[in-house]
């Protein structure tokens, strides 16, 4: 292994040569400069790993060369060594990226601390990493085996995220590999979980989690009072993509509780997201609503109702918020949101509904560049982010947070990325999910699929007599035998939902306030 090469500019460089051999003596290679101009020549001449800059050199000064080797390489590490304690100049060095900040007189030891903390602070957490793993793969490998709750089961998922997250940037595909093994491993047990359970929860509400159509009733209505609420609905999102985005809220609202929920069956939105505003169950919404419920097989948009959904529901539950409803499908929509919340904020209610996240996972699927663009989990992620920071809807967080209301972030379903193909046959009015299927005489593995024969025991519409539902499991994906590789290969590693697993079922549900 190269040794690192540090480059040191001080106009006093001659009385540091105790330092310097110290550091030779450690294994640095070390290169020496008096003044700002030389070592702007030595840095664009050569590589060095990290630079010492001292600020009082004659000519340049330690800020003016940093502030040019950031222009020429921003990502190098800087230490900037002074004699002065001036808080304007801390705050002027902090301003210019350093990565760390010493007061003369400095020791060697203290140099070779601050060395090991930036070049080794990679490997050393990326070490501890790894090893706090293995010791929690050996703990979730016992807890997989357990008769899990479906509180245990998003405890599961949530340490699953959490380590996929944390190991996200080691360059270590063997522990990638066993994460991605133990993360199916959890979803084949989950899968047999929620098989043996879902029609018991419909059923009796008592031993069941919170599910899409209790949502509403259950934890968002019991907090409104006289502090204004905003109920933000971000359709698609994981619980991972709200990990990842959840630190940058952070700077703007504090997270008050951050539990879960679960999607009901099919994971998709015409029926997760519908349920939440109806406060019913798909059968329960095609009784009530004969003119707007819309099943798989009828023409026009299937969620064209969600502020008429709402409004019964409130009026059921003799719920009189004076409420607002906000659907955002595309950037024009969001910049809209952004100039109307000052209004919104003298509503006790307001729900937004943001689409962005679900048109990613699409495009995906359709658009080669964002197949590219969101490879892998951690891709997709890194994309979300991406949109997040530069959207509307953080200005409208931002907005948002300069009133004195409470927000609820959440969303109505997740995503999971398909590896495995399973076969299907149906007719032509068969919907075309990837997820699920309804239809009439459906062909299929039995041991790949959830099967409801009759789709009123799970509180499905049933349009013909010999209709029934499947449910994918785990990262399946149905596939029609006619043009089968074909669609095989279109569809492999694409990002779905309708099914079952832990990334589609276990909803993220947050409340936050403003600092």
């Amino acid at each position: 292994m190269q040794e690192p090469t540090i480059l040191w500019a001080d106009d006093e460089i001659d009385l540091l040569k105790p330092h310097i051999l110290f550091l030779k003596d450690k294994g640095y290679n070390i290169k020496t400069v008096t003044n700002g101009s030389d070592a702007l020549d030595a840095f664009k001449a050569e590589h060095f790993d990290i630079i010492f800059l001292d600020e009082n050199m004659p000519g340049l000064t330690g800020l003016e060369t940093l502030v040019e080797i950031k222009n020429i390489k921003p990502d190098i590490p800087v230490v900037l060594i002074t004699k002065s304690e001036e808080e304007y100049l801390m705050e002027d060095a902090i301003g210019s990226k350093i990565d760390d900040y010493l007061i003369k007189p400095v020791n060697p030891k203290q140099i070779l601390l601050t060395i090991k903390k930036i070049l080794d602070k990679k490997g050393l957490v990326h070490g501890k990493t790894a090893s706090a793993y293995q010791q929690e793969f050996r703990n979730l490998l016992m807890t997989l085996n357990d008769n899990l709750s479906y509180e245990e089961w998003a405890d599961v998922y949530k340490k699953l995220i959490f380590w996929e997250i944390e190991l996200q940037g080691l360059e270590d595909p063997g522990m990638h590999e066993i994460l991605t093994q133990q993360k199916a491993e959890a979803n084949a047990q989950f899968s047999k979980f929620v098989e043996k359970n879902y029609i018991k929860w419909l059923n009796n509400p008592d031993i069941a989690p919170v599910q899409s159509h209790q949502l509403m009733k259950q934890k968002v209505f019991p907090l409104i009072d006289s502090t204004p609420t905003f109920f933000l609905l971000i359709d698609n999102l994981r619980y991972d993509q709200w990990k990842i985005i959840s630190p940058i809220i952070s700077e703007y609202f504090r997270i008050e509780t951050e539990e879960s929920y679960y999607s009901i069956l099919p994971t998709a939105t015409q029926y997760a997201r519908n349920a939440i505003f109806a406060g019913l169950l798909p059968t329960e919404m095609e009784k009530r609503f004969p003119g707007k419920w819309q099943n798989d097989e009828d023409e026009g948009g299937k969620n064209l109702h969600e502020e008429a959904f709402l409004e019964d529901q409130l009026k059921r539950l003799r719920k009189n918020y004076k409420f607002s409803y906000t659907k955002v499908v595309n950037y024009d929509q969001g910049k809209d949101l952004v100039d109307n919340i000052h209004t919104m904020a003298n509503n006790q209610l307001n729900v937004i509904v943001y689409n962005f996240v679900d048109m990613l996972s699409h495009a995906r699927t359709e658009m080669e560049i964002i197949r590219e663009l969101a490879s892998d989990e951690k891709a997709y992620r890194s994309l979300t982010l991406s949109w997040f920071e530069n959207s509307p809807l953080l200005e409208a967080l931002k907005k948002i947070a300069q009133k004195k209301v409470r927000l609820i972030i959440t969303t109505d379903h997740g995503t999971i990325r398909v590896k495995t193909p399973s076969k299907v046959i149906g007719d032509r009015n068969t919907n075309t999910n990837l997820r699920y299927k309804q239809g009439k005489n459906l062909a299929f593995e039995p041991k790949e699929v959830l099967h409801i024969k009759n789709p009123q025991d799970a509180f499905l519409p049933r349009q013909h007599m010999s209709q029934s539902f499947i449910f994918a499991k785990e990262d399946e994906y149905f596939i029609y035998p006619n043009n089968y590789n074909q669609f095989v290969n279109y569809y492999n590693n694409t990002f779905q939902h309708g099914g079952i697993s832990l990334e589609e079922m276990i909803i993220p549900f947050v409340v936050l306030s403003t600092k």
